[in-house]
């Protein structure tokens, strides 16, 4: 049983600065850079806090990130700031939020650069398929625990929305046509070492989503062959974790264009190649929005995309609904402060 509520542990930063190994070829910093600084942080304050008070030791693993946008462009040189604080406990899993700031140090001017709300779950050390619980914080005021138990349901529910794409692979094709889904989609196979993985033997979910970004950046340069910078992704779920010694496979193609912005759905595949008993499964899903710059940094047009068979004519329109829902909560909504 969990004890007392906790305080709530103030925030944790990490500081950065952004080397060329960091960024892509026009010196924009790749949107898996700052997302596995992002998951870094999270990683390290919800583990803390799982362990705050007397009982089994745990290692909090990341189960899900919710819609995250690119919100101002990071170069070579760069600081970036990244803060991270627990906002809502359930039985089993910790909210993190996370903000992002860019420093420019020669001047000290600093932007907002990315904003994203982590999911964890604590596993035991003594046995890491066995999830515990998760001590309770001291919420700063009286409707902020209602709030996160409205973000929780909600995620909880979205999560479950993603399990039917499970068994859905992306297969290869001969001479593909330019434009279409099959002449961009790639895949990036990874055997998971040590360097990969947590202390507890499976991989940090920050490797995992810096790989998904490299795929989904091959296939949208693919695709408009131009600059390209992630502008946003939609919720990352964890499906299953992923074992020191497993080959995954990421696999991205693009599901929705706009006139300037496209959409890759990425796919992680775990084979347990040294585990007999086990099959291949699917380990992770998301969506991710890129946009093609100009060597000035400006928003190029996007070549459309064409889709041939009747899967990838409902995954277009599936994707366009998701583009028209986010148009509207933009436009919906202030822009944020630079």
């Amino acid at each position: 049983m969990s004890g007392p509520a906790a305080e709530t542990p103030s925030a944790i930063q990490i500081c950065r600065i952004m080397r060329p190994d960091d960024a892509n070829v026009a010196g924009n910093v790749h949107g898996g850079t700052i997302l596995k600084m992002i998951e870094e942080a999270g990683a390290i304050i919800s583990t803390r806090h799982c362990n705050s008070q007397n009982g089994e030791r745990c290692v909090a693993a990341l189960a899900r990130v919710e819609r995250t946008d690119f919100l101002s462009p990071m170069c070579i040189g760069e600081v970036a700031h990244v803060s991270a604080e627990i906002t809502y406990t359930s039985k089993h899993s910790v909210e993190v939020q996370v903000h992002v700031m860019s420093e420019n140090i020669l001047t000290g001017t600093k932007k907002l650069t990315n904003k994203a709300t982590l999911w964890y779950v604590p596993l035991s050390l003594k046995n890491v398929d066995k999830v515990l619980e998760v001590p309770p914080v001291v919420y700063s005021r009286q409707e902020q625990e209602e709030e996160g138990r409205k973000r929780y349901e909600a995620q909880k529910l979205a999560r479950m929305e993603t399990k039917w794409r499970n068994g859905d692979i992306v297969q290869p094709v001969l001479n593909p046509e330019p434009n279409t889904v099959s002449y961009s989609q790639s895949s990036l196979i990874h055997l998971v070492g040590p360097s990969d993985c947590t202390l507890h033997g499976f991989v940090h979910g920050g490797v995992t989503m810096k790989l998904m970004d490299e795929v989904a950046g091959i296939v949208a340069a693919r695709h408009c062959k131009t600059n390209i910078v992630t502008a946003s992704v939609d919720a990352i779920n964890f499906h299953d974790k992923i074992r020191k010694g497993c080959v995954i496979t990421i696999s991205g193609r693009m599901t929705f264009t706009s006139n300037k912005s496209m959409e890759i759905e990425v796919l992680v595949d775990a084979d347990p190649v040294v585990d007999n008993s086990q099959k291949r499964y699917r380990a992770a899903s998301a969506f991710f929005t890129y946009v093609s710059l100009s060597q000035e940094g400006k928003s190029l047009p996007v070549p459309q995309l064409v889709p041939e068979t009747e899967d990838e004519k409902k995954r277009f329109e599936e994707g366009k609904g998701r583009y028209l829902q986010m148009k509207a909560k933009r436009q919906g909504r202030p822009e944020p402060p630079a």
